[in-house]
């Protein structure tokens, strides 16, 4: 990996080099959304430079919150890399939601409020069924080359297990919180037309999942700062700093990660789609599953870093940190978007496909938590989630492929309502055998939450 060259300082040099191209590319185009592909710039170029910013912007994205670990508490820094590692798939969404407000009542304004909620949902359901199944998995395999005190090496097909820090009870259980909100949202705004139901995000929607994330952050930010794991390479050398250059280090390494994760994404994403189309993939299934897959990349890749350097425990908290934002800021920000477009307070209307995304979102965010109930993943388990993850996506885009509309539209729909009820299922039992695992995430939820808040807590001082 890059931090092996033999000065740190050479491997932050080669990471900023891989993101040379696109900021000269960017430069030269005069600027943010000035770079269209397939317009004026030739998609296949657009994936490459953009797509080597994003893995350079990931690697200093990954040193700026290891380095960040001395002075703030770890989960707090993996917070604030997972925000910044998924900001593109805001952006993203706050583009739909914003012309589906400006074109308010309108077919086209409806056909954007329906993009929102599919590049939403399909982002969510990409960071477990490819992320969290494909990290476990990699992880895993990763540990039979170097030593990974996560892995726990067990006889017999596919029963090897990453085991999770008992700390991150906390992030699940507030995930588990805002999923279980999530079944409720179509139904917030349920009206019925012609066409059939529509559903929408509204802003009580807003204010209570919006208000989970900050209280999150608010536990968390008030949390100790741990001895760690200790780090090598860059961040090690950069912690050796005093603390105000280390400091200093970290708010560029994160600045400038940020926006370039910012800016190269959406040419990154919209030259993938025009690639897709050149090989007659639909334009609705790429805004689904490609472009979220392209925004996701940078978190992708900053938690297969953490993986490699056998940080399995970070990796997994970065993951989980990100659909806890995800499932709680994006959903909970389409609304307050959508409302300033449209000039007055409103929420966002989707159809009832989009109300089937929804729901098999959060049946399979079920059915994961339920999973790491007792802080493990196996890679039967794993290797399941990968399964009903690809196995729906690819029906789907068999079905759009073979039938025409509207039947399409109504066996997709079937096809949601099935995955969704065996989610349910399969999570409904896993909850029940491990009740007693259950019991004990909230309550060691609870005992995190009582200390942060407690008014006898105290932070250590630590030294520079």
């Amino acid at each position: 990996m890059l931090d092996r060259f033999r000065h740190p300082l050479a491997a932050v040099a080669a990471a900023l080099l891989l993101t040379v191209p696109f900021v000269a590319t960017f430069i030269s185009y005069g600027g943010y959304m000035t770079i269209h592909p397939g317009e004026n710039i030739a998609p296949g170029t657009a994936v490459v430079v953009a797509g080597l910013a994003v893995l350079g912007a990931a690697f200093l994205l990954a040193w700026g919150a290891e380095t960040a670990e001395k002075d703030v508490p770890r989960a707090f820094a993996i917070a604030v890399l997972a925000v910044l590692a998924v900001a593109p798939e805001y952006a993203v969404d706050a583009l739909y939601a914003w012309n589906a407000g400006a074109f308010e009542g309108t077919a086209q304004g409806m056909a954007n409020a329906n993009l929102a909620v599919a590049n939403m949902t399909g982002a969510n359901r990409i960071l477990i069924g490819l992320g969290w199944a494909g990290i476990a998995l990699f992880t895993v395999y990763r540990a039979r080359h170097a030593d990974d005190p996560a892995v726990d090496h067990r006889s017999g097909f596919l029963k090897s297990a990453v085991t999770l820090d008992r700390d991150l009870a906390l992030e699940i259980s507030f995930l588990l919180a805002a999923t279980l909100f999530a079944f409720v949202v179509p139904l917030s705004g349920t009206t019925f037309s012609g066409n059939g139901p529509i559903g929408g995000i509204g802003l009580l929607d807003t204010l209570v999942l919006v208000g989970l994330y900050v209280l999150y952050i608010a536990i968390i930010i008030r949390g100790d700062v741990e001895e760690g794991e200790e780090h090598v390479g860059v961040p090690a050398y950069l912690q050796s700093w005093s603390k105000g250059p280390r400091i200093a280090s970290v708010l560029a390494l994160f600045t400038y990660s940020g926006v370039l994760i910012f800016i190269a994404v959406e040419p990154f994403a919209v030259g993938l789609e025009q690639l897709g189309l050149q090989y007659g993939i639909p334009e609705f299934f790429m805004i689904q599953w490609l472009a979220p897959l392209a925004s996701e990349s940078p978190e992708l890749i900053v938690v297969a870093y953490l993986v490699n350097k056998a940080r399995s425990t970070a990796g997994f908290n970065a993951l989980i940190s990100s659909k806890l934002n995800q499932w709680t800021l994006l959903i909970g920000t389409l609304a307050v978007v959508y409302s300033i477009a449209a000039g007055h307070l409103g929420g966002l209307p989707f159809d009832e496909k989009q109300m089937a995304e929804i729901w098999i979102t959060a049946a399979q965010s079920l059915f994961a938590i339920a999973l790491l109930t007792n802080f493990e993943i196996s890679m039967r388990e794993a290797v399941g989630l990968l399964v009903l993850f690809v196995s729906q996506v690819g029906i789907e885009f068999a079905i759009i492929q073979t039938v025409p509309e509207p039947q399409a539209t109504a066996l997709s729909i079937n096809v949601l309502y099935v995955y969704t009820a065996i989610y349910l299922v399969l999570g409904a039992a896993l909850f029940y055998a491990r009740r007693d695992a259950l019991a004990d995430l909230l309550g060691r939820t609870t005992t995190t939450a009582r200390e942060a808040v407690g008014p006898e807590r105290t932070q250590p001082e630590r030294a520079d």
